[in-house]
């Protein structure tokens, strides 16, 4: 399986792209949105294609999806930072990839949202926080009404602390803080595991081995 990573210069996104690089039966190709980004991947071994989530088009994107089997969406503005950025890069970006997906032929897609977002959390969320939310809401809504074999994977609180390799995992959980390292970790059990389709589940630290925790979603 190839895997094409949105948002690949992220933390999770590199996490990722490092974790599949000992994998025995998937590889990356990592999606960035500058060239002096490229050589941290190719230090990997990692196809890279330059790519501006923001800027380039969905037949860009398409282009880039042509040759993978999967596409992993961790790109993602944060919640702080204007409001403009992230209806760009949270949901335009994440529909411009969905659509990428369908153009390119692409069945598999996951999707690396926020932790709630549901339309009671947007109400629910400070004002500062609120488009953030709903950007997520949206794009996660649209993935939904697509035909595409997808996951969305909701994690708590990121940490850049080192990954327990145990987490907790289920449709809705307590909140809680969880590593980008095992947010990644779950991504690769997510993609070896096809009774994750069609599933949206929240991710948190816990004490369930990764790959356990996944398979009882």
């Amino acid at each position: 399986m190839k895997v094409l990573v949105i948002g690949a210069n992220g933390q999770i996104g590199k996490h990722l792209v490092s974790f599949i690089r000992d994998h025995e039966s998937i590889e990356a190709k990592a999606m960035i949105r500058k060239q002096e980004q490229a050589s941290f991947f190719e230090g990997l071994g990692t196809e890279t294609v330059l790519v501006d989530l923001e800027q380039d088009n969905i037949d860009a994107i398409a282009k880039a999806a042509e040759d993978v089997d999967a596409i992993v969406f961790t790109a993602g503005s944060g919640p702080h930072t204007g409001k403009d950025k992230t209806i760009m890069v949270d949901l335009d970006g994440a529909v411009k990839t969905i659509e990428a997906a369908k153009q390119a032929g692409v069945k598999r897609y996951i999707m690396i949202s926020s932790f709630d977002t549901t339309r009671q959390a947007i109400q629910d969320a400070p004002e500062s926080f609120a488009p953030y939310v709903a950007a997520k809401h949206y794009a996660d809504e649209w993935l939904k009404n697509t035909d595409l074999d997808y996951t969305i994977i909701h994690p708590g609180l990121l940490t850049n602390d080192e990954g327990k390799e145990q987490v907790t995992a289920a449709s809705k959980v307590d909140r809680g803080e969880i590593p980008r390292e095992d947010v990644a970790r779950v991504i690769l059990a997510t993609l070896e595991n096809n009774k994750t389709i069609g599933k949206e589940f929240q991710i948190v630290a816990g004490t369930t081995p990764v790959k356990e925790a996944v398979e009882s979603v």
